[in-house]
């Protein structure tokens, strides 16, 4: 399994079955569509091949310039190569990209993969002013020798709503990490180095964890969250806060997880959180021991709400 930065780069020597998306967040519905070609790649004896983008066109043709992004670029080929896949294609979307005719493009997947089937949402559309939707892509299948299948998008449990990318944006923003998880099939989260912070959580008997996240990466709402804790192959319960800390007069947001039952120096460490719950929006208290009787009563909500086992 690979993840590749350039067409070039990932020529193909064997025919493969293509499918080509932002894939942002690697929803439900992503993962539906990419399984059903892992799928038919093995049963056709072809490459399985995932061709996506950064920046997000969105970032490029809106100038989108908050935090934006459900995964980084490096958790997104992980995700997808979880899915079996044989190889992530990340290709950058650039002004020389965005104005690139969908045929030229068509073409360059026909010389450098060898495609011979295209799976694609039934309301995707790539190239110049988006003219490359599926039947313009299906006319192109009949030119060079390849099979387009458009797939239904995917809804929610109850049917009542597609699942999107920037359905989960908002979900997130707002702090609704349930619904996020739903249409996810897993819990958001966040990863970063543990950096050093202020240690006044250290001062009170609390310490906690200082992430340093990706600027581009969506930040849930502020507030207090039970979270998994990820440290390379362990896994703790961690009660996190994000915000700006009002009760010490904070100016700018932070992501501090306290890991419950830990005690160990982690500084430059890699940490990632998984959100599994919002458990209360970030408030001032008038005093440091209303905020440590607080921050005692949501560790332990923490570990009524998480349980004893991690999920696998």
């Amino acid at each position: 399994m690979f993840h590749r930065r350039s067409l070039k780069e990932a020529k193909l020597d064997t025919d493969s079955l293509v499918t080509i998306g932002v894939f942002d967040g690697v929803h439900r519905g992503h993962q539906s569509l990419i399984r059903r070609l892992v799928q038919e790649a093995c049963l056709s004896g072809c490459k399985s091949v995932v061709v996506t983008f950064f920046p997000h066109p969105d970032k490029v043709l809106k100038d989108a310039s908050e935090r934006y992004y459900l995964t980084t670029p490096e958790k997104r080929a992980e995700l997808i190569l979880q899915l079996g896949v044989d190889m992530v294609v990340t290709l950058p979307f650039n002004a020389e990209f965005r104005r690139l005719p969908a045929a030229d493009f068509v073409g360059q997947l026909v010389a450098y993969l060898r495609i011979k089937g295209l799976w694609v949402g039934a309301d995707f559309a790539l190239g110049f002013r988006r003219e490359g939707d599926v039947r313009f892509l299906k006319a192109q299948g009949q030119r060079h020798g390849f099979e387009v299948i458009a797939v239904e998008l995917i809804t929610t449990h109850d049917n009542r709503n597609l699942i999107r990318s920037s359905k989960v944006r908002r979900l997130v923003r707002r702090g609704d990490m349930i619904g996020a998880k739903t249409m996810l099939a897993r819990a958001y989260s966040l990863a970063g180095k543990v950096v050093e912070g202020e240690q006044r959580g250290r001062t009170i008997g609390i310490p906690t964890a200082n992430l340093a996240v990706w600027s581009e990466q969506i930040v849930p709402a502020n507030g207090v969250y039970a979270t998994w804790a990820v440290l390379g192959d362990e896994t703790f319960m961690a009660a996190t806060n994000i915000g700006y800390r009002p009760t010490f007069s904070g100016d700018a947001v932070t992501v501090e997880a306290h890991l419950l039952d830990f005690n160990r120096d982690i500084y430059g460490e890699v940490l990632e959180l998984r959100f599994e719950k919002r458990l209360r929006a970030e408030r001032k208290f008038d005093s440091l021991d209303e905020l440590i009787a607080q921050i005692k009563a949501d560790i332990a909500e923490t570990r009524r709400f998480l349980g004893a086992d991690p999920p696998t």
